[in-house]
């Protein structure tokens, strides 16, 4: 195998299981919280924008923005989202979450990334040395490359 081969599959395997161990907390949060994938999605879309409207979720989830309305309606009556006034189109409406939206998400978020606690405790100083400077490397010329 070559160095270029070793290095591709081993970042990919990395990948794969980070992936599936973070999405599998994640997915199982978001179902004993009696929220949809698709709900959680929009929660956190908000969650990175602070506020947005409408039309900017009916385009982030690729749907009409009738179907994005009726996903901001139940998790209004939810108490996961607020509805507030557009300071800029008076007839136009921003969402953002409620109290009760930016803790279900932040739980989410721990959640998410729990068991690389279990991982940080199963490698010896060296080794975690070891992967913070492989994973600063990877970050720092991530950054560099076009999007």
């Amino acid at each position: 195998m070559t160095e270029a081969t070793q290095f591709s599959e081993t970042v990919r395997q990395w990948m794969d299981t980070f992936m599936h161990r973070s999405m599998g907390g994640w997915a199982h949060y978001v179902r004993t919280r009696g929220v949809s994938m698709p709900q959680f999605m929009l929660l956190m879309h908000i969650h990175h924008k602070k506020s947005c409207g409408i039309s900017d979720l009916s385009e982030k989830m690729d749907t009409s923005a009738a179907a994005a309305s009726q996903l901001v309606d139940k998790l209004v009556q939810a108490d996961l989202l607020v509805r507030t006034e557009d300071p800029h189109d008076r007839r136009a409406k921003l969402v953002a979450l409620s109290q009760k939206g930016k803790d279900l998400i932040e739980q989410g978020i721990e959640e998410r990334y729990r068991w690389l606690e279990e991982l940080e405790g199963a490698l010896s100083i060296e080794e975690k040395e070891k992967v913070v400077e492989a994973l600063e490397i990877l970050t720092e010329k991530a950054h560099l490359l076009k999007s």
